[in-house]
């Protein structure tokens, strides 16, 4: 089914997380890290479809995804552009590459903060496909990524460009599809995916990316000599620490998430659980150490930004204070703050645990 432009872009209000601006800091940041750079397309550009039409995946559900419908003139200028774009992605913009990709369909999605657009890029010479994503700006999200490049096991590649951001398309099994369908393994592999959730889990908690629930992080799952081994990767960025309830940063309370959470239940002890979670806090407190100088630079921008509201801020501060029974967060005026006390807190605990008291930043 057909739907008009202006009908979509009509909506209903809502109560959807608000939106902060770039400001210069963030973007001098970006400038030097080289995540900002011009492109040849923006955000608005791609809004002037005709019409759209349901994306149907191949068990005939509904995608909440809508292939989205270009003027002829319209559609050759974008495309070109858009292969322009996944080159500086891919190759740092080597344009040899351009020759055998095009873009096979442009899908918008109305459900969600940013309403993003995905872009699906074939290679023709042997129909091989990828994606990228174009969305809207917004600083929390722009944070959420850094800090999941620097503290994650992963690596984050995504480019701004005044209120346009471009994303990399993350692979894996979509959680609310992996949660329905994947758990059936062998006990041994169940065991690893709780034993990947614990950490997933960690991970969120100590830099405070909040809302994970299954349909808002992937799994990866990789062929081992025995089993498999499992990882699970964030999609969505938005929720970097703007709400002010504790529970929200950690995944383990989301209903969504419950099999999981059921099946680690049967399969660990407490004593396992806190050996996992001291395992992934050690990491991540190496990898903030590793990349101190850009972890620093980012919360020091992140601290004289404003992405919350007072009302948020003075809530979670409060529960932290409750949870790690210590009142450094006292003192934080803002959810940077809020970020860079979570860190050092669970990262000193690490060290006092393993080689004597340490701050990291």
């Amino acid at each position: 089914m057909f739907k008009s432009n202006f009908m979509r872009a009509a909506g209903v209000p809502s109560k959807k997380k608000l939106s902060f601006a770039v400001k210069p800091p963030l973007r001098m940041y970006l400038r030097k890290y080289t995540r900002e750079t011009s492109l040849p397309v923006k955000y608005g550009d791609l809004m002037r479809f005709d019409n759209t039409a349901s994306l149907i995946d191949g068990h005939g559900e509904d995608t909440l995804w809508e292939t989205a419908y270009y003027s002829e003139s319209d559609t050759k200028e974008l495309h070109e552009a858009l292969t322009q774009i996944y080159a500086l992605l891919k190759t740092d913009g080597n344009v040899e590459v351009l020759e055998h990709l095009s873009v096979a369909r442009i899908d918008w999605c109305s459900f969600g903060n940013t309403h993003p657009f995905r872009i699906r890029i074939i290679n023709r010479y042997n129909d091989n496909y990828d994606h990228f994503y174009v969305k809207k700006a917004d600083a929390s999200r722009v944070y959420g990524l850094e800090l999941e490049h620097i503290l994650s096991p992963e690596r984050i590649t995504y480019m701004v460009d005044q209120e346009t951001l471009i994303e990399e398309h993350i692979a894996g099994i979509p959680g609310d599809r992996f949660v329905t369908h994947n758990l059936e393994v062998p006990k041994f592999d169940q065991t690893r995916i709780s034993k990947e959730f614990v950490k997933f889990n960690e991970r969120c908690f100590v830099r405070l990316l909040g809302d994970m629930r299954s349909y808002n992080y992937v799994v990866d799952v990789t062929p081992d000599i025995e089993g498999n081994q499992y990882r699970i990767r964030a999609i969505d960025f938005d929720q970097q620490s703007y709400e002010g309830r504790k529970s929200f940063y950690l995944p383990q309370y989301f209903k969504e998430n419950n099999p999981i959470i059921k099946m680690g239940m049967s399969l660990m002890d407490p004593d396992t659980v806190t050996q996992y979670q001291l395992e992934e806090r050690t990491l991540i407190a190496n990898r903030a150490k590793a990349g101190s100088e850009r972890l620093r630079m980012l919360l020091d921008v992140m601290r004289r930004d404003q992405i919350s509201s007072a009302e948020k801020i003075e809530k979670l501060k409060m529960e932290l204070t409750d949870h790690h029974k210590n009142d450094a967060f006292s003192a934080c005026k803002n959810m940077g703050d809020i970020v860079l006390t979570n860190i050092n807190l669970i990262t000193k605990k690490v060290f006092t645990q393993s080689m004597g008291n340490s701050n990291l930043l």
